[in-house]
């Protein structure tokens, strides 16, 4: 199977990441209201400088896949280890960090304040996010792997138009 980028316009075979780009709570806040109570970038999130936010992914294995799915998502973090990661954001000698997922990610059952640790990386690149080992089917899926198949019905959910 393949899709066409919406970044790009170029047709790939690989699966796409799906992400998120604001934490569920930016939307609690009126439109006119957001750059005066909160600060958004393409990593971080603060919101009326008590509320604080980390962008990172949730891999999904793919059985007999070498890459995994993933979807970009927020989770919310104390403000200590928000700033901790902000002033070292290259490193990957920090955490890993409790947070609560603050998303709803739409092809699975309510996933917004599902429990989740973030493991850090370092080099640039977005902590990697894990969800507690509950039976929730995202964290289930998150543990067991799901099928190519599955994998395409998930972008197919966000993306019909993808062939």
């Amino acid at each position: 199977m393949s899709f066409r980028c919406r970044t790009c316009g170029k047709t790939h075979d690989e699966l796409p990441r799906l992400g998120l780009d604001q934490p569920d709570q930016w939307f609690d806040m009126a439109p006119a209201q957001r750059d005066a109570r909160g600060e958004l970038t393409s990593d971080t999130c603060v919101i009326d400088g008590e509320h604080f936010f980390i962008r990172g992914v949730i891999e999904i294995p793919v059985h007999g896949e070498a890459t995994p799915f993933g979807f970009t998502v927020w989770v919310s973090q104390k403000k200590e280890n928000f700033e901790t990661y902000v002033r070292h954001f290259e490193s990957a000698d920090i955490g890993p960090f409790f947070g609560w997922l603050s998303n709803r990610i739409s092809f699975y059952p309510d996933t917004l304040l599902l429990k989740t640790m973030a493991h850090f990386h370092g080099g640039g690149l977005r902590p990697t996010i894990h969800l507690d080992p509950t039976d929730h089917p995202l964290a289930v899926d998150q543990r067991e792997g799901i099928s190519l198949e599955r994998a395409w019905q998930i972008v197919h959910h966000y993306d019909p138009g993808t062939s």
